[in-house]
């Protein structure tokens, strides 16, 4: 079948599309042209406040494709968008197996929840949020101890094989979609800073995985005496604290708090101006008293369902 090569305008900034855009500069390139990378402004990042373009600017700046970085979306863009001719104008990417986990956060949640698997989603943009029809989706499995920039990574990569598969319809317009179930629709809702705070009433487990979920940002922290103290590596242990929720019950080579079921064991923490250390290495130079009770502050829902 011949197919005409199609020029297409990609849009994203963070490095989950990477491997998705250098499948199409590359092994797809005698299908399509990329006529337009759109993304992100540059933004001040770092201890000195520097410009810094995101993953997909730099890629597009080193590969001399044509980019467009605007503050919002305008009529100038509109119009460029249109002189593309875009065949995949419609077609969007979403890292989850809809109708699952439609909404802002679908990596994060997916792994707080505790999902065995993931994956991406080839499907149309339409009116309702993550609502359009679904061509077709890659599966990716969550291994327990993933964080969310290792899901994210693994997403990025599941867009190739989606695309070596629908790329050839999608140019021509003969790709087939199929309706979402939106009565099994679930939502997830974007992230704050302020789901750092640590809640013992949780299960240890839960907290164990909101701790990778959360990795980098907004990460995690608890106050102790007035100090907010931020978390790094924890681990799970199903047995019975004999204790309230919040208290500290071993302060050594480990710290281990009791939750609402089971003992989170963290491994790192960091003073405010500090490095994330040990535990060991931490409670040298402040003293956590085992006994003592650290404040929960209550964690709010990440997923919603239709019915909801």
């Amino acid at each position: 079948m011949s197919v005409k090569k199609a020029r297409i305008a990609y849009f994203g900034s963070d490095a989950i599309c990477l491997p998705g855009l250098r499948y199409l500069c590359g092994e797809a390139a005698h299908l399509c042209e990329l006529a337009l990378i759109v993304s992100q402004p540059d933004r001040r990042a770092g201890r000195g406040k520097h410009l810094q373009q995101n993953p997909v600017a730099a890629f597009a700046a080193e590969q001399g494709l044509p980019l467009l970085q605007p503050e919002k979306p305008d009529a100038g863009l509109v119009a460029l968008l249109a002189d593309a001719g875009l065949a995949l104008a419609f077609v969007n990417f979403h890292g989850s197996i809809l109708p699952a986990y439609r909404g802002a956060s679908p990596v994060e949640t997916a792994i707080a929840m505790g999902e065995a698997e993931t994956g991406v989603c080839l499907m149309q943009v339409a009116r309702g949020m993550d609502a359009g029809a679904v061509a077709d989706c890659e599966r990716v499995r969550i291994d327990k101890t993933d964080t969310a920039p290792d899901l994210r990574a693994k997403i990025g990569q599941a867009v190739v094989p989606l695309l070596r598969r629908n790329l050839a319809s999608a140019v021509v317009g003969e790709l087939p979609f199929k309706a979402q179930h939106g009565a099994a629709a679930s939502y997830c809702r974007k992230i704050t800073k302020e789901d750092a705070a640590l809640d013992f009433q949780l299960t240890a487990q839960q907290i164990e995985r909101r701790l990778r979920a959360f990795t980098p940002w907004p990460g995690a922290y608890f106050d102790y005496e007035s100090t907010r103290i931020k978390v790094g590596r924890a681990a799970w242990l199903p047995v019975t604290a004999g204790a309230s929720e919040g208290t500290v019950l071993a302060a050594g080579d480990t710290l281990d708090v009791a939750t609402g079921r089971g003992v989170l064991q963290i491994h790192e923490l960091q003073r405010p101006g500090g490095r994330m250390l040990p535990v060991e290495e931490f409670l040298r130079g402040f003293r956590i008293t085992c006994g003592s009770v650290l404040p929960s502050i209550p964690a709010r829902e990440l997923l919603r369902s239709c019915a909801d």
